[in-house]
């Protein structure tokens, strides 16, 4: 894949450009909502979904996911990050049973965000270096999660794993720091209350 600078140049040049992502012509009026988004709003309005439509998610809008990830915070900016993402049936099947049974990983699609510490290059002890690859790992899943939403897609965040397990279906080393669920939603769920900022945040 190209860099995301690529994929979301795309949305702001003229036709001429050539560049190499996204693989299809995105709608151009797709890319006006895309363009025209709030943060706030997709912050605001972004719903876990457990429920998915039985329908593929456009090539050019997983890309624009991966491209969001891609430029998440990091520590040193070494991306101590893998993405994993699962297309074979039989593989989500195992996550399923890898998840504690959580019917949902077999959504349209599954990525799983694993920690990668031997790409943070910095002189830390091993567990420093392993809590700064699983905050990546964490934070590109969250740019994911909201990169999503923004993009008239839902998805669930999965934090129980049997990392063991999901390591041995991945065949990876790598241990999984969350599994993100996406699809296009069967209904569109309306955002719970949440804390209010003063019982939130504590001043010191």
């Amino acid at each position: 894949m190209s860099f995301p600078s690529d994929i979301f140049a795309r949305m702001f040049t003229d036709k001429n450009t050539q560049l190499l992502y996204p693989k299809e012509e995105v709608p151009s009026h797709d890319v006006e909502d895309i363009v025209q988004t709030n943060l706030f709003n997709v912050m605001l309005n972004r719903r876990s979904q457990r429920r998915f439509e039985n329908r593929d998610v456009e090539e050019w809008k997983l890309e624009m996911i991966f491209a969001a990830a891609d430029t998440a915070p990091t520590a040193g900016g070494f991306q101590g990050f893998e993405i994993y993402h699962i297309k074979n049936q039989e593989v989500k099947n195992k996550l399923v049973l890898a998840a504690n049974n959580q019917p949902y990983v077999n959504a349209p699609v599954v990525l799983v965000f694993c920690m990668n510490p031997d790409r943070v290059k910095l002189n830390f002890p091993p567990e420093t270096i392993r809590k700064f690859s699983q905050q990546d790992a964490t934070l590109a899943a969250a740019y994911s999660q909201l990169a999503a939403h923004a993009l008239g897609l839902s998805s669930i965040w999965i934090g129980m794993l049997d990392e063991n397990r999901i390591r041995e279906v991945l065949g990876t080393d790598l241990f999984p720091s969350s599994i993100l669920c996406v699809g296009y939603p069967i209904k569109m769920l309306i955002p719970k209350p949440k804390r209010n900022l003063k019982d939130l945040i504590h001043e010191i």
